[in-house]
C-alpha cells in the first residue's frame, strides 16, 4: 500500500473514531494531513466524518488546486496558516466539541490561554491555547489570524465556532484535540467548586521536565 493510501485509512479511521464518539457531528469539522510531497489530503466539504470513503478525501496541491477526489472543506485557509508557520505540522484537526465551545463563549475565559492548568497534559500536549474572535464559517480571515501568531501556538480555539490543533502527525493532532476537549469539560465541570488546579510552580515544572513551547 502507498504512503497516501495509507494516509486516507488513517484519515477516514480516525474520522469515524471522532465521529462515533460525539467530537463533532453531522457534516462537521475536517481533518487534513501533509503528505510527503508536500500535498495536502484534506476531508471533503459537505462530509460527514462517519461514513468517509477513502477516495473522496481530497488531494490538493501547494496551491490549492483539487488533484483527486471531492471538492475539499472550505477551512483550507485555516489549515494551511498552520502548515506554513509551522514547519513541524504534518496534521491539523478541526472539530466542534461541545465543551470546547462553550467554553469559548464565557466571559470570563482567558483569551491567552484558554485551558486553566488543571492536569499537566494539556500543558504537555498543547502548551497554551489561543481564543481567536468569531469569523463566519469559511471566512480566510481566520487563516490571518492563526497567521499572526507567528508559529507559536499549536493550538486555538475559534469563538462560537471551536478548536483547530496541529500536531506532527495525525495520531499527535487526534490525542490533542481529544485533551483540549476533556480540559474544557474538566473546566466547566469544575467552574463553580473552587478546584484546586496546579500552581505556577508545578506548571513551570511540566514545561521543563517535557520541553513544552509555553511561550
Amino acid at each position: 500500500m502507498s504512503e497516501e493510501a495509507k494516509a486516507r485509512e488513517a484519515i477516514t479511521r480516525f474520522a469515524k473514531s471522532i465521529f462515533d464518539r460525539g467530537l463533532t457531528c453531522g457534516a462537521t469539522g475536517n481533518i487534513s494531513m501533509r503528505l510527503p510531497d508536500d500535498t495536502l489530503l484534506v476531508t471533503p466539504t459537505g462530509s460527514s466524518m462517519g461514513f468517509l470513503d477513502p477516495a473522496q478525501i481530497s488531494k490538493i496541491d501547494g496551491k490549492g488546486t483539487l488533484l483527486s477526489g471531492d471538492p475539499p472543506t472550505k477551512e483550507i485557509p485555516l489549515h494551511t496558516a498552520f502548515y506554513d508557520t509551522r514547519a513541524a505540522t504534518g496534521a491539523v484537526v478541526h472539530l466542534h466539541p461541545t465543551h470546547s465551545v462553550a467554553l469559548s463563549m464565557l466571559p470570563d475565559t482567558d483569551p491567552d490561554n484558554v485551558l486553566p492548568p488543571l492536569t499537566p497534559y494539556s500543558i504537555m500536549r498543547l502548551g497554551k491555547v489561543k481564543l481567536l474572535p468569531f469569523f463566519m464559517p469559511g471566512d480566510p480571515a481566520m487563516g490571518d489570524a492563526v497567521r499572526g501568531l507567528a508559529g507559536k501556538r499549536s493550538a486555538v480555539l475559534l469563538a462560537n465556532h471551536g478548536p483547530v490543533v496541529a500536531g506532527k502527525t495525525l495520531d499527535a493532532a487526534v490525542y490533542a484535540m481529544e485533551e483540549l476537549e476533556e480540559t474544557a469539560k474538566l473546566a466547566i465541570l469544575t467552574r463553580s467548586l473552587d478546584a484546586i488546579g496546579l500552581t505556577d510552580a508545578q506548571v513551570r515544572q511540566v514545561v521543563r521536565q517535557f520541553d513544552v513551547d509555553y511561550d
